[in-house]
């Protein structure tokens, strides 16, 4: 049996230049179907239908809950002017989900180095999960 052939990727944009369109198109987020609804230094909103996400209990699959948590948390860190990486992040599963997912990203604390982010995930009004990021300012 053949391997599938891998997803191609689209030119690279310039994270710099414009953030928001190289986080729409990077692979990972085609592959998984993720899609920025809203966007600006410091905040996100990103949104993923569950289906063909889901784990043998027929509810999203965990690393599908945190896959668009953690873009939603890397969308918000890198829309300003400053590149960050992350170097922590925690989520805590509240709910099981199986239709479309909403994760809210915002600035909850900066110092000196590091910026905190916290990311809500929803299905609807109900929360599935908390996720806690912490985003290391880059030289």
């Amino acid at each position: 049996m053949k391997p599938p052939a891998p997803c191609p990727d689209p030119e690279p944009v310039t994270p710099a230049a414009d953030p928001v369109a190289a986080f729409e198109a990077s692979a990972f987020a085609r592959l998984l179907g993720m899609h920025i609804i809203e966007a600006r230094d410091g905040y996100a909103r990103v949104e993923m239908d569950c289906a063909g996400k889901t784990n043998p209990h027929g509810i999203a699959h965990g690393g599908a809950v945190f896959s668009v948590a953690d873009h939603a948390f890397g969308i918000a860190s890198n829309c300003g002017n400053i590149q960050y990486t992350a170097v922590s992040v925690h989520i805590q599963y509240i709910a099981p989900a199986k239709g479309r997912l909403v994760a809210v990203a915002e600035r909850v604390a900066t110092n000196e180095t590091c910026d905190t982010f916290r990311v809500l995930v929803y299905e609807g009004e109900r929360k599935v999960a908390v996720f806690d990021g912490v985003a290391f300012r880059l030289p």
